[in-house]
């Protein structure tokens, strides 16, 4: 049920047509490397408000633990999302399709969607991201027996983006 009122609420946040405010753009600024930065501008704007509320709820948690590659890796989880070209419905159709195929994946923009954790690894390891972000990004929908991210880390990561 938890998924599902997760989903609901990315939903209806997703609807909302502003992205974050000034301030945080200005934060995010600060962050990201110049080439992360680009990545994060190509997100829609109810994604790039979702990851500004990743991450501070992640600079909260983890206070100055939060360096500069555990808040990019909050920011920019999501960016394979950007390849898939689907809009809201098209990504609720994607996750329909998820529920009802399970690890099988169909290709095109839906399995584009569905392989946005792989697609997004790939666009910042060629933005020379951090190694943390990097697999971060690569690891966020994995069981957390399979993380490479320090358990402390990833756990407030996962936490903050399934609040």
């Amino acid at each position: 049920m938890g998924r599902a009122f997760h989903l609901i609420r990315r939903f209806v946040g997703s609807l909302w047509p502003f992205g974050p405010d000034q301030a945080d753009a200005a934060w995010v600024a600060g962050t990201l490397t110049g080439e992360e930065l680009k990545l994060w501008q190509r997100m829609s704007r109810a994604d790039r408000r979702h990851a500004v509320g990743v991450a501070h709820r992640v600079e909260r948690a983890l206070g100055h633990e939060a360096g500069r590659p555990v808040l990019a890796a909050a920011l920019l989880h999501d960016v394979g999302k950007t390849v898939s070209g689907l809009g809201t419905w098209g990504r609720v159709v994607a996750t329909l399709v998820a529920a009802a195929r399970g690890r099988e994946r169909p290709g095109g923009a839906i399995g584009d969607y569905l392989r946005h954790a792989e697609l997004g690894a790939e666009l910042l390891t060629e933005a020379g991201s951090d190694p943390l972000t990097v697999a971060w990004t690569r690891e966020h929908h994995l069981p957390s027996r399979e993380w490479t991210v320090d358990h402390r880390v990833a756990d407030a990561l996962k936490a903050a983006d399934d609040d």
